[in-house]
C-alpha cells in the first residue's frame, strides 16, 4: 500500500503536525483511520481567505480527502467531523505528547486502525479532565503493540508460566519478565504491578508509577538516543 494511494475521500484523521510550505501552502502530518501516517500539501492554506485556515488544526476529528503518489499526497477536501473542545494546560501537553509518539514510532504509509481508535480514545480522556497520566500510560502500550513492539506482561518467559501476582520480576527489554529476589534492577516489579500495567489498571499511584518507570525505558530504548521535546514540557509543567 505504501506510496500507491490514487485518491482518498473523506478519511477520518487527525492532523499531527503543520509546518509553512512556499509562499501560501503547508505541509501536514496527519493520522488517518485507515492509512495511517500520511504526509500531505495542503496547496493556499495560509492564504488569508483560505476555508483551511481554521480546519487543519491538531487534534480536531477532520474528513480528509487526498489524492497523489509518493510518499507526499495533495490535499483535496478538508472538513470538521465533529465538534471537539479546545485543550488547555496539561491535557494540551499530553496532546501533543501523543502526536509526538506518533511521528517518532510510525512511518508513513503504514495502516493502523487499531492505532487511531486508540489516538482517539486518549484525546477523549485528556478533554475529560482528571489525571492525564493513565490516558498516556495507555495509549504507549496500545502504540507499542501496534508498531510491533508489544510488551510480554502477564507471562515468565523463563520458567514458561504465568505472572505470581506475589513475586517479583526483572523486566528484560525485547523479552519480557524473569523472576528476581525482592530488590533487583530498576526494572524490577511485582506481579501484581506487570498485570495491572496488562489490563490498564492504572487508577492506583503504585501501579501508575510503575507503568511510567517501565514504559519509559522501553520508549527510550526505541527511541535509541532521541529525546521526546514534549515530556520535558509535562515535567516542568508539574513542578
Amino acid at each position: 500500500m505504501r506510496g500507491m494511494t490514487s485518491g482518498v475521500e473523506l478519511e477520518d484523521a487527525f492532523v499531527l503536525h503543520v509546518r509553512p510550505y512556499q509562499e501560501t501552502s503547508q505541509l501536514l502530518e496527519v493520522l488517518g483511520a485507515q492509512h495511517g501516517r500520511v504526509g500531505l500539501v495542503a496547496r493556499g492554506a495560509r492564504r488569508p481567505k483560505s476555508p483551511w485556515r481554521s480546519v487543519l488544526q491538531p487534534f480536531l476529528p477532520l474528513r480528509l480527502s487526498w489524492a497523489g503518489r509518493g510518499s507526499l499526497h495533495t490535499l483535496r477536501g478538508a472538513e470538521a467531523a465533529s465538534f471537539a473542545p479546545a485543550l488547555a494546560g496539561v491535557a494540551l501537553m499530553g496532546a501533543f505528547y501523543l502526536n509526538e509518539l506518533v511521528l517518532n514510532f510510525v512511518r508513513r504509509g503504514d495502516p493502523h486502525p487499531g492505532l487511531f481508535i486508540a489516538y482517539s480514545q486518549a484525546l477523549a480522556e485528556l478533554r475529560a479532565g482528571g489525571e492525564p497520566e493513565p490516558a498516556l500510560r495507555r495509549f504507549e502500550l496500545q502504540m507499542l503493540a501496534e508498531v510491533g513492539y508489544g510488551l510480554n506482561l502477564d507471562h515468565d518467559v523463563l520458567n514458561d508460566v504465568p505472572l505470581d501476582p506475589a513475586a517479583f520480576y526483572e523486566y528484560r527489554l525485547e523479552q519480557g519478565p524473569v523472576p528476581v529476589a525482592d530488590g533487583g534492577s530498576a526494572l524490577t516489579l511485582s506481579g501484581a504491578e506487570l498485570l495491572a500495567i496488562s489490563r490498564g489498571e492504572l487508577s492506583s499511584p503504585a501501579s501508575l508509577l510503575a507503568a511510567k518507570r517501565l514504559l519509559r525505558s522501553v520508549l527510550a530504548h526505541y527511541l535509541d538516543g532521541r529525546a521526546l521535546k514534549t515530556r520535558a514540557v509535562l515535567a516542568a509543567m508539574r513542578r
